[in-house]
């Protein structure tokens, strides 16, 4: 679906995108993850043909977009990472009136628009307007308006930032039954639990190259521990903890709130803290993560 080699985009003296690889193949969920200005969206523009590579070969869908950029696009769904709905259209000729930029006949668009209504579960809000809908409810019609030409590839720029937890899992499920249809996504991300649901396979990108590539359990077990141990202190520096907890599992990162221990065994690492004489005000043994990977790999927050 996508093939990648040595894919560059610049931007006059600054590179975006620096020599990356990657391959997605069809029915895969695919994740860019990374810092803010990482290269992941200047890479998305690239994949979806609005914006063309400075070097290297990019195919999408066995196409060259320099070539056939037109035919790519016709193939691709486009879920923005920012609502562009018409707010001059109902719920439902937003469905309909897209179709129609496809070719599609208007008995064909309504009865597609009918489908993606229930799949969206926004069938009860066909007729209202858009500007009254939750943000859930707008990033679902967004999501069923990218689906209206029944493409062979959906991109999604950061398909759930800024919705409340409920909206965001409710969407999980939508995306989830895509992929049990075959469909073959790639997204971007600010949510490390959303990538770990999502995602069959991901790429990490830092200054504009792929630091890290694989599923996201096998990430987390090449560049992380099977155990992470939390530490708070409250209010007190943490700085002066650091030294006493030395060579207590495999890895010590001091942040700005708390102390973690990456150990194989999380509550020995914690009765070694004890044992230390070492008294936090809360410990917290939970399993290692994407956050832990990134902390690793970037030496910072996602969301930084």
């Amino acid at each position: 679906m996508i093939y990648a080699r040595g894919l560059v985009k610049r931007f006059g003296d600054f590179t975006a995108v620096d020599g990356i690889d990657l391959e997605v193949a069809p029915g895969e969920a695919f994740g860019f993850l990374g810092p803010n200005g990482a290269g992941k969206s200047s890479t998305m523009r690239m994949i979806s043909c609005v914006s063309l590579p400075t070097a290297g070969e990019l195919r999408i869908l066995g196409m060259d977009p320099a070539r056939d950029g037109t035919r790519i696009r016709g193939r691709l769904g486009v879920c923005p990472q920012l609502d562009t709905l018409d707010p001059d259209l109902n719920v439902r000729e937003n469905l309909t009136t897209y179709a129609r930029y496809f070719g599609i006949s208007r008995a064909e668009a309504r009865r597609r628009a009918d489908e993606l209504l229930e799949f969206a579960r926004l069938t009860e809000k066909a007729a209202s307007p858009v500007e009254p809908l939750s943000g859930g409810m707008k990033r679902r019609l967004t999501i069923a308006r990218a689906l209206v030409n029944e493409p062979d590839l959906v991109l999604l720029d950061e398909p759930t930032t800024g919705l409340d937890p409920q909206a965001r899992h409710l969407l999980w499920e939508r995306l989830f039954r895509l992929k049990q249809r075959g469909t073959t996504l790639v997204l971007t991300t600010h949510y490390m639990d959303e990538a770990e649901q999502l995602c069959d396979r991901l790429v990490v990108m830092d200054g504009g190259r792929i630091v890290a590539e694989g599923s996201p359990r096998s990430l987390i077990e090449t560049y992380s521990t099977p155990e992470v141990v939390e530490l708070r202190f409250g209010l007190e520096e943490l700085d002066g903890y650091a030294g006493k907890l030395e060579g207590i599992g495999e890895r010590l990162d001091v942040l700005p709130d708390r102390i973690l221990l990456y150990a194989p065994d999380g509550d020995g690492a914690a009765a070694e803290v004890h044992r230390r004489g070492v008294n936090p005000s809360s410990v917290l043994v939970r399993r290692s993560s994407l956050e832990d990977v990134f902390l690793h790999l970037t030496g910072r927050t996602l969301v930084d």
